[in-house]
């Protein structure tokens, strides 16, 4: 039994081995077959492709003629061509020693379209679509673009926007790609709230938030938009909000937002731990530096003892200081501020270290970015050069008067090693933004009445940092033109130079008897002279012309001088420390001015203003002001001041007052002739109104002006005249104050109490503010 079972056996074995070689081959092994089957490729074939030239199909392959066409090949290259994005379909295959490549193209998209879209133009969701680009029709890349739609509309507050894609053939054999958009409304925020600000009071703190609450502009500012790198940001200017008045330790312990959907609205709450206030104590100066005159320094130090601490007071007292050594000669000097914490008294003893740091120069400084603007302008903000010593303090100063041109969004420094020890490559790099305005405004104000001007602004023109303005406005009134040009840097120095073109057209009867036609030009030269002080100096031509087409006549000494010539020269001294130019809550505005004026003149006008700000109550943002003027036209010669020339005072001088209602009439005519001389005071307290939210910008004011002119008249070539009246005028009053796009607008309600019978008066005054 046994011997017939082996038998059986070997015989089936010999079957086995009999009917598979064939199948084998040579090789007769079976882990080799596959490479056994491989073909070598003599030429490649394509078919099905219409756009996609056969050389870029080829281009995909992994096989090359003269190589094998093994599976694995043949499966890495039709990933390949599937992975390019250009076909629908690849099939690959041998046939003979031909490979033969079969593609089905993708639909090529024709056009893009977008439905619905009213946040977004076509042209900002075009950028925002690949298949704009590519023109190729794929699911994943449209997928894809209906995401990068939506995250833009959640980004601007669409919380509830929808998007789909379609599709619709064309004439062409191609296909139009439709993005339908379904807004939905925008969400806003709702309220922000705080807890645990017991010391600064809800509406300060809204005020240094960068997202605001919803309002009644919030469709133009879109300031109401929720995004958490925005509440970021908000904490930390809470931070520093506090720790610039008196609380180093105050901290955000949280920020929340919460979606309300019924209200398609946002409600944001910000925890606060405060921590104790602290005053500075003790200032001192330190320094290691042989020669080094401390004393000169002092002068830089804004932390005084018994002032309220303030992070920033440090931190430009530090600045200020590093500057003050290198203008002595020590260009390596670095300040440090060592703090000492009195818990029991509440200070901060401050010590400034003045020590030399190392002696490192600037190898090299490389821009990045600054695809329009030229190089030079960026660098010229540098107080040093390639060579010079390398000091901290100067390059942060230097980012920040970058940062201050106001043409880039973003500006990052960074070093790195140079080519020795003793070296360092500086790395700016910059996000360039739209430096170029126009502008077409219209409104309403008591001295022109309607009125309406069309702009064109470039803060950065031709990349050179030069200022160029063009506007023309019109007002029942009359008209104005105006060009005007400003180098900043004239001849590379920190020197501004710049001229001025203009045209001015006062309507006869508007204000006057008779019409003003005034054309002119300057040229000026700005300079600083010591920190916070600078000389700006001029030398202009003006030529009037005075019309007299209706009735009443002109009074004589207009007849008698129908055209007039002005050559002017003269200077201004301003000191300014104010916070911030647009709003400020601290510091003072000082200006002295004086003008000769020839040819047809001969006199010389000088001015003096000066305005200081105090914050009141400052957690509630409640701000004082006090504001004097003063003028003074000297004649020269005797011969007599015109008085188109005179100042014709109204609401700058005392509120209350029409423009030019101020002084002496012509008994015919009604026309005001003008002071020569005059003064005034003002006091203001502006608060917010509680009512209204913070972010609409509108505050209230109380005020009372007062002010006096001289009764020296200008020469009227003997026409009779009112007299002044009486020489004090004074009103109280109060405001509402908007800080529009357009500059601060004010709607002033006046009480006049000392005026003379000839003066004109008007309760509601509509004005853009200005300092003085």
């Amino acid at each position: 039994m046994t011997n017939s079972s082996k038998l059986l056996h070997s015989v089936s074995l010999a079957l086995l081995l009999t009917t598979a070689a064939p199948l084998m081959g040579n090789a007769g092994w079976v882990f080799g077959a596959s490479e056994a089957q491989a073909q070598t490729v003599s030429q490649i074939s394509v078919t099905g492709n219409v756009r996609v030239d056969e050389a870029t199909v080829i281009s995909y392959l992994t096989i090359r003629p003269g190589q094998q066409a093994t599976p694995a090949a043949i499966q890495a290259s039709t990933a390949a061509l599937n992975q390019s994005g250009l076909f629908q379909g690849v099939s690959i295959a041998m046939s003979g020693s031909t490979l033969v490549v079969q593609v089905s193209e993708q639909a090529a998209v024709s056009s893009v379209q977008f439905q619905g879209n009213r946040r977004f133009t076509d042209a900002q969701l075009n950028t925002m679509v690949e298949v704009a680009s590519r023109r190729i029709y794929t699911a994943d890349v449209i997928n894809n673009d209906v995401r990068m739609i939506q995250s833009a509309y959640d980004q601007a507050g669409y919380t509830n926007v929808s998007v789909s894609a379609r599709t619709e053939p064309t004439s062409d054999g191609r296909i139009r790609v439709i993005f339908d958009i379904n807004e939905g409304d925008r969400a806003g925020v709702a309220a922000i709230n705080f807890t645990g600000n017991n010391s600064i009071s809800s509406s300060a703190l809204k005020n240094t938030l960068i997202t605001k609450e919803s309002h009644l502009l919030s469709f133009l500012f879109r300031d109401d938009m929720y995004d958490e790198d925005r509440l970021a940001v908000d904490r930390e200017r809470i931070r520093v909000y506090y720790a610039n008045r008196g609380f180093p330790d105050a901290r955000v312990l949280s920020a929340v937002a919460e979606f309300d959907a019924e209200r398609n609205a946002y409600f944001i709450n910000f925890t606060i731990e405060e921590g104790e206030r602290y005053d500075f104590g003790n200032i001192a100066i330190e320094t290691s530096i042989p020669g080094l005159n401390t004393d000169a320094l002092r002068g830089a130090i804004k932390t005084n003892r018994g002032a309220r601490y303030s992070l920033s007071d440090l931190q430009d007292s530090t600045q200020d200081l590093a500057v003050r050594a290198t203008q002595q000669g020590f260009a390596f000097a670095e300040v440090r501020p060592r703090i000492d914490r009195d818990i029991a008294s509440n200070t901060f003893n401050i010590t400034y270290l003045v020590d030399e740091g190392a002696r490192i120069y600037v190898e090299r400084i490389n821009i990045t970015g600054n695809d329009k603007t030229r190089d030079y302008v960026i660098r010229r903000e540098f107080d040093f050069a390639e060579g010079d010593p390398f000091n901290r303090t100067l390059v942060t100063r230097g980012r920040a008067a970058i940062e201050a041109l106001g043409f880039f969004s973003n500006v990052q420094i960074t070093s790195a090693p140079g080519s020795a020890p003793d070296r360092v490559v500086l790395n700016v790099a910059v996000t360039e933004q739209s430096t170029g305005e126009y502008g077409i405004g219209a409104g309403y104000s008591s001295q022109d009445g309607l009125f309406g001007e069309i702009s064109l602004t470039e803060r950065n023109f031709l990349g050179r940092g030069q200022y160029l303005r063009l506007a023309v406005g019109r007002s029942e009134t009359g008209e104005t033109y105006d060009f005007s040009f400003t180098e900043p840097r004239f001849m590379g120095l920190r020197i501004s130079a710049g001229v001025d073109v203009y045209r001015r057209v006062v309507s006869e009867g508007s204000r006057f008897d008779y019409g003003i036609e005034t054309n002119g030009g300057r040229l000026r030269f700005g300079l600083p002279i010591v920190e916070n002080l600078t000389l700006q100096t001029h030398v202009g031509f003006e030529q009037k012309r005075f019309t007299d087409e209706d009735t009443p006549a002109a009074p004589a000494y207009i007849s008698n001088t129908p055209e007039l010539d002005k050559l002017t020269v003269g200077y201004t001294l301003t000191y300014n420390t104010l916070d911030n130019q647009q709003r400020p809550s601290e510091g003072m505005v000082l200006s002295f001015s004086q003008e000769y004026a020839t040819l047809d003149h001969n006199f010389l006008r000088s001015e003096a203003r000066a305005r200081a700000y105090y914050p009141l109550w400052e957690e509630m943002g409640v701000i004082g002001s006090i504001r004097g003027q003063a003028g003074l036209i000297t004649d020269l010669d005797d011969s007599g001041i015109h008085p188109s020339e005179a100042y014709q005072l109204g609401p700058n001088f005392v509120r209350g007052f029409r423009a030019a209602g101020v002084g002496a009439r012509t008994d015919v005519g009604d026309n005001a002739v003008g002071v020569l001389a005059y003064a005034s005071a003002s006091a203001e307290v502006d608060f917010p109104i509680p009512v209204l939210p913070e972010a609409w910008g509108i505050r209230g004011a109380v005020w009372g002006d007062i002010g006096w002119i001289d009764d020296t008249l200008p020469d009227v070539a003997g026409v009779a005249v009112g007299g002044i009246g009486g020489d004090i005028k004074s009103s109280i009053g109060a405001s509402l104050i908007w800080h529009s796009p357009m500059g601060p607008l004010r709607g002033d309600f006046a009480h006049v109490i000392d005026k003379a019978e000839q003066d004109r008066t008007s309760v509601f005054q509509l004005t853009l503010s200005t300092l003085f």
